[in-house]
């Protein structure tokens, strides 16, 4: 495999390949959706020899798969539930993650879970988490983390000193893994295209097309340009998460099965408000409460509420950020108040419907359908177990379809483009320092992020050191990643950029403000933008960051939403076609 580039060349010649009228062609499979299943799917697809089209109506994970907790977990509260197969099957795919599909995306995090109750808890705890290593272990792939280990009050609060001394009596250690989501899809898209996929985002499905009652593909729209054309597909694929619903009825039928939001809030908090060595987990009233660490910044969540408002940016409220802050604060020395809030967001669950009155208990686990012939429907699942969702709906893509099939999936073993030679790299990161005159620190971030794809993004800083300048107010990231984001990973508007590409969005105490005018001006000498819309993407990014503090403000769901909604157009800045 040899990683190609997701520019905006690329992006103009898959969509020429996907248009019959151009092409003539006729796909195997036309993928709707472009987060971590309809990633999964795509690449699933193309590397069993399928010709294979991924479309996404905003960009690539702007819906619930940049957004999630950021962890590759089996569900450990999944175990008290009796749920041992999700358990199971979410185990067994965080052992490939580690250790062979994404090991540069994935990486180890530790968690201590505080007992508060004597002997019985330790008892009931330490079964659960010695369960959960058993099966990861068992899973059929290398555990690839620690044993978890049982701690006294004494060295927990060694480990974790900013818990308060009353709120533990021990606790019990466990490790998981985590990743940085948005980043992990497009790297899924990049790996598709790679094999050959042809993949598009802002192109939106205007309706499908049907001969009697098959679906023979769809009616596209390019977001930026305005045009319309048609695909034609022996199959096309529903795997739009929360929009499942809204998607299956263009093709007339309520479907098999319908999903239902539950909303997930998160806030972002510096790493020196909360000392510790370690992760935490605590318990709630309706689920459980993370504490992730997360490169200088706390990532603490989340909420589990049911949500029927605005899908495509559900709306942090002041209640959301009171629940998790009383929460944390229960067992924290120091409490946190809201001044210590750098960032927030609220992604959606897309869970099955079913009979339970709270999301926290409707099932994780994902069902693939065929409501109307030349249409699967993939829904449920969680993020871990993104591969296993993607490789069923192919099955069944394979199942129906005419000729010759395809062989059983192969990607337990394809790794994502940069996992090949990382380990190398990392090994080698001074050196990498030294030849592209960077500390460094910054290589090891940059290889926990492109992998080793990092020289492409170092070679930018060698022909143009003003790239080796980071973002203003969002340090993390250098000018280098702004430029390999537009010619290498789609990036289209400044959202794209700040929201997803970087996480300046959630990672800075401006929200990326800072950043956009630098942003803005390395964008639009790559994408050929004029002032007027250098100037309309820089007021529309402010406006929805002013929306969004103002959302944090109102008391509920229903005033939040209408705060976020009605303090600035939420969707892409207008004038997206003026790229020459």
């Amino acid at each position: 495999m040899k990683p190609v580039a997701l520019s905006p060349e690329a992006r103009e010649t898959a969509l020429q390949a996907m248009d019959h009228a151009s092409s003539g062609i006729e796909l195997d499979v036309l993928v709707v959706g472009g987060g971590v299943v309809g990633a999964g799917c795509a690449l699933d697809a193309v590397t069993r020899g399928l010709t294979v089209g991924l479309v996404e109506g905003q960009d690539w994970a702007s819906g619930t798969s940049s957004r999630s907790s950021k962890l590759i977990h089996g569900g450990l509260r999944y175990l008290e539930m009796m749920d041992f197969r999700l358990v199971a099957e979410a185990l067994q795919e965080r052992g490939l993650l580690l250790q062979r599909i994404a090991p540069h995306l994935v990486h180890p995090v530790k968690f201590l879970y505080p007992l508060q109750h004597r002997v019985w808890e330790r008892a009931y705890v330490t079964a659960g988490v010695t369960l959960y290593d058993t099966m990861g272990i068992t899973s059929g792939t290398s555990r690839g983390l620690p044993h978890h280990t049982q701690l006294t009050k004494r060295h927990a609060l060694r480990e974790v000193p900013a818990l308060r001394s009353d709120a533990l009596v021990g606790a019990v250690q466990y490790y998981d893994a985590q990743v940085d989501d948005a980043r992990f899809v497009l790297t899924l898209v990049r790996t598709a295209a790679a094999y050959g996929a042809h993949c598009a985002n802002r192109t939106m499905v205007e309706r499908f097309l049907r001969q009697g009652e098959r679906v023979t593909g769809a009616v596209l729209r390019d977001v930026d340009s305005g045009r319309t054309f048609e695909v034609h597909a022996k199959q096309v694929v529903n795997a739009t998460g929360v929009w499942t619903d809204d998607t299956q009825s263009m093709a007339g039928t309520r479907g098999q099965f319908h999903v239902r939001a539950s909303k997930g809030v998160h806030l972002m908090v510096p790493r020196d408000r909360i000392n510790s060595q370690s992760g935490l987990i605590l318990r709630t009233e309706k689920s459980v409460l993370f504490v992730i660490p997360w490169g200088r910044h706390w990532l603490i969540g989340t909420t589990d509420t049911d949500w029927d408002l605005d899908k495509a940016h559900p709306a942090v409220s002041g209640q959301d950020i009171d629940y998790l802050l009383e929460h944390v604060n229960s067992v924290l020395a120091t409490p946190l108040s809201k001044e210590d809030v750098e960032g927030v967001y609220a992604g959606l669950r897309p869970l099955l419907s079913g009979d339970a009155a709270e999301t926290s208990k409707l099932s994780r686990e994902h069902l693939v359908g065929h409501p109307v012939p030349g249409l699967v429907v993939i829904a449920g699942g969680k993020f871990t177990t993104y591969r296993v969702m993607a490789k069923d709906t192919i099955d069944e893509v394979v199942r129906v379809m005419d000729g010759p099939r395809p062989g059983p999936s192969v990607t337990r073993d394809v790794a994502l483009v940069g996992a090949d030679g990382y380990q190398a790299l990392w090994n080698q990161r001074q050196a990498l320092a030294d030849e592209y005159g960077v500390h460094v620190a910054r290589v090891e971030h940059l290889l926990n992020r492109y992998g080793s794809m990092v020289r492409a993004v170092l070679g930018l800083i060698r022909e143009d050191r003003s790239l080796a300048e980071p973002l203003p107010g969002s340090d993390d990231y250098l000018s280098a990643e702004v430029v390999y984001a537009v010619t290498h990973e789609g990036a289209r508007h400044l959202e794209d950029v700040l929201c997803r590409r970087t996480r300046a969005r959630i990672e800075s105490w401006d929200r990326g403000v800072a950043a956009a005018e630098r942003t803005a001006e390395l964008m639009g000498a790559r994408l050929g933008w004029d002032e007027e819309r250098r100037r309309t993407e820089i007021d529309y990014y402010g406006k929805s960051v002013a929306a969004e503090r103002e959302a944090e403000t109102e008391p509920d769901d229903k005033t939040a939403d209408a705060a976020r909604l009605g303090a600035s157009p939420m969707g892409s800045p207008p004038l997206a076609g003026r790229e020459s």
